[in-house]
């Protein structure tokens, strides 16, 4: 774009020069015409001037050669008009000679008179020219005047002021036009060519990762709403940028955790067996004792490989959810009877619901079961021996309800946005029971939405908290 302004600027200036030039030509020949004579305009402009003495001459052409006093008024109209008179005969003979020098009686008729000024003689910036003289009655020539005239008075004076003033404007246009393309040149530079390097640095700078250099631009119009445009889409790549990097980072995080947490119940586990094979139990009772603590770490296993596997499958797209048409109560009774049995063994009350609706839902019985299972595991990190942790199921409208609610500490305010993100684990204390993956609720809210569904909680602190879960009615 510089390239092609630069270049359409050279073009309109030459164009410019041209016109210049041309204008100059114009001037100059102008000028030069000025001089050139008109003969029919010029010899007019004599006339005019010699008029009242030719007409004198018409008049008393037969009385001059010997009245003295019509000889003293011709040398008075002679002296006025600033000309000098020479009065010949036909036969060339000298009547009347105004000038000092009156030695001469006559003159050659063939060369000494000239009736237009291209011809006439030039002597000393003086034009000689001749008319003749026709007397007034009978309308005969009866002789010549011979006038000599100065150029001063032949040719009028003409004023340069028109062309002048056609050049000066046309010269003021040009320059004008001069200035206006270089300030336009400097404008487009400044205001468009300038900001699109800019933007290209901040481009450069976004792909090598540097997303904190802020494209501004002075004024809001087009180009200012392209860099307003331009550093939103800045802030989204760096926000989208963060969001990834915190990703990694939890996820290292998650393989980090669930690898410990899966080496400590392995560890216990390795241990109990290696004292059961060594022959430590002294009686069937402890023997059984060690079975439930590797049960218990056993089902901790599990948890965390499941949950794990669940992730995976949800960055994949494939959690496996097949909905069948199927009735709610056998169902939901067969998933909290042993949960119910599971949250009691934590010294916690476990609250079944009262009643079961028995509807028909399009649901997968696997799936609602870990859903129903997370919550309540989620429920148990935050409650402790003395609270409760409640299930109820109803029927609200076209939906099935399916609440879980406890009256553990709840959540904190801060933590209440990101609860279903994945990763999340919230404002952790120093109990380890707090401990886990992040990844309970981010699937639960996929499996329930997998179910056309919807998934929702309030808590308030120091009260508990409450999940609301809506499946679809068939």
């Amino acid at each position: 774009m510089s390239d092609w302004i630069r270049k359409w600027i050279k073009f309109v200036l030459a164009c410019l020069l041209i016109i210049f030039g041309c204008g100059v030509g114009f001037l100059w020949d102008n000028y030069n015409n000025e001089y050139k004579a008109d003969s029919r305009p010029v010899i007019n402009q004599v006339r005019i001037l010699v008029r009242d003495i030719m007409l004198y001459l018409e008049q008393y052409n037969q009385e001059i050669h010997v009245d003295t006093k019509l000889q003293d008024t011709l040398q008075a109209m002679a002296q006025d008009h600033q000309v000098s008179l020479i009065y010949v005969q036909l036969d060339g003979r000298v009547i009347f000679n105004s000038s000092p020098d009156s030695t001469v009686q006559q003159i050659d008729l063939k060369t000494a008179l000239h009736y237009d000024l291209f011809h006439a003689l030039v002597d000393n910036d003086t034009y000689y020219i001749a008319f003749p003289v026709v007397d007034e009655a009978t309308q005969t020539q009866v002789g010549n005047a011979k006038f000599a005239i100065p150029a001063s008075a032949v040719f009028i004076e003409k004023t340069h002021a028109k062309p002048l003033f056609l050049f000066f404007v046309m010269t003021s246009m040009l320059l004008i036009l001069c200035c206006l393309m270089l300030t336009n040149r400097h404008k487009i530079k400044r205001d468009i060519i300038q900001p699109i390097y800019h933007l290209k640095d901040h481009s450069e700078a976004i792909l090598k990762g540097n997303y904190e250099q802020k494209a501004t631009y002075r004024n809001m119009d087009e180009i200012g709403e392209v860099y307003t445009v331009f550093d939103q889409m800045r802030m989204e790549i760096m926000h989208h940028s963060l969001r990834r990097d915190e990703q990694e980072q939890a996820q290292k995080e998650l393989i980090t955790n669930i690898s410990h947490e899966i080496k400590t119940p392995l560890t216990t586990l390795k241990a109990y067996i290696e004292a059961i094979r060594l022959g430590l139990c002294p009686d069937m009772s402890s023997v059984m004792e060690y079975v439930e603590v590797m049960h218990n770490n056993t089902e901790k296993m599990t948890r965390l490989t499941e949950d794990l596997l669940l992730h995976a499958l949800k960055e994949l797209g494939q959690i496996s959810v097949t909905l069948t048409e199927q009735y709610s109560r056998d169902m939901l009774l067969a998933i909290l009877q042993p949960i119910g049995h599971y949250v009691r063994t934590f010294g916690v009350a476990f609250i079944d619901p009262p009643d079961i609706p028995n509807v028909l839902i399009h649901a997968d019985a696997n799936r609602l079961e870990q859903v129903i299972s997370n919550l309540i595991a989620n429920a148990l990190k935050h409650t402790s021996s003395g609270d409760s942790i409640s299930v109820s199921v109803e029927n609200a409208g076209r939906h099935l309800k399916i609440t879980v609610a406890d009256t553990g500490e709840g959540i904190l305010p801060q933590d209440m946005p990101f609860v279903f993100d994945r990763y999340f684990k919230g404002t952790l204390n120093s109990s380890s029971k707090n401990e886990g993956t992040g990844l309970g609720l981010s699937i639960c809210k996929h499996i329930i939405e997998a179910h056309h569904g919807s998934i929702s909680f309030k808590s308030v602190r120091g009260q508990g908290t409450v999940f609301h879960c809506l499946l679809p009615l068939r």
